[in-house]
């Protein structure tokens, strides 16, 4: 399961923090949260367990320090444990984009698409411009085989950078017999990905599939 950027660093996507998400602590809590972080890269995930446990105990409403045990306890496989402590960094800040992210991601790679909807269309709700999110909510709505519903997210994942949309748009088009369709999402990712590994297969699909351009 690959998460979401850690809470700690500059967002480099729309979906890590913003501005409204900056949770003030007081310096012992402060200090607390930091060594629990150094301690994460460093990979050591039984202190950072022990010093965010320390810190949710002492400071039950750090919903940022709830997504970072959630993801120590993730990388610990503590599947369980996770998934309840992202939900409690949602129940004290609901549209905090990194746990509903997540959960979400966490719900997905559990097969638990039904459920994995819910925190990630509250995700694309704060975070619309999160490709990871609209990636996500799309594949989710896949699963499920709701693909009507799966389209807008996936497009508006492509459109935002996640080229691996495309693929999966063709998919359900290529299922639902509307191979122009696909033939075009499958150009699209090649735009995007030259050096895919299965290129000429690829290739091969639009050739047959493409609809000739009208007169």
């Amino acid at each position: 399961i690959v998460l979401e950027a850690r809470t700690s660093r500059p967002p480099n996507k729309a979906a890590t923090i913003s501005a409204a998400d900056v949770y003030e602590r007081t310096p012992a809590n402060k200090s607390l949260f930091q060594k629990a972080q150094k301690a994460i890269d460093e990979k050591k995930y039984d202190v950072a367990l022990d010093v965010l446990g320390r810190l949710v105990a002492a400071d039950a409403k750090d919903f940022q320090a709830w997504t970072e045990l959630g993801t120590v306890q993730l990388m610990s496989n503590n599947l369980q444990e996770a998934e309840k402590s992202y939900r409690r960094a949602i129940q004290e800040r609901p549209n905090f984009t990194l746990a509903l992210l997540n959960l979400g991601r966490l719900l997905s790679a559990e097969k638990k698409f039904d459920a994995a909807v819910e925190p990630l269309d509250e995700a694309v709700k704060s975070s619309p411009t999160s490709a990871d999110a609209n990636f996500l909510l799309g594949e989710a709505y896949l699963q499920i085989k709701k693909g009507s519903k799966a389209v807008p997210y996936l497009n508006d994942a492509a459109r935002l950078g996640k080229p691996e949309a495309h693929l999966r748009l063709a998919t359900l088009y290529n299922a639902a017999g509307m191979k122009d369709k696909a033939a075009i999402e499958y150009e699209e990712f090649l735009k995007k990905k030259p050096d895919y590994s299965d290129r000429k297969k690829l290739e091969q699909y639009i050739m047959e599939n493409k609809a000739a351009p009208k007169p």
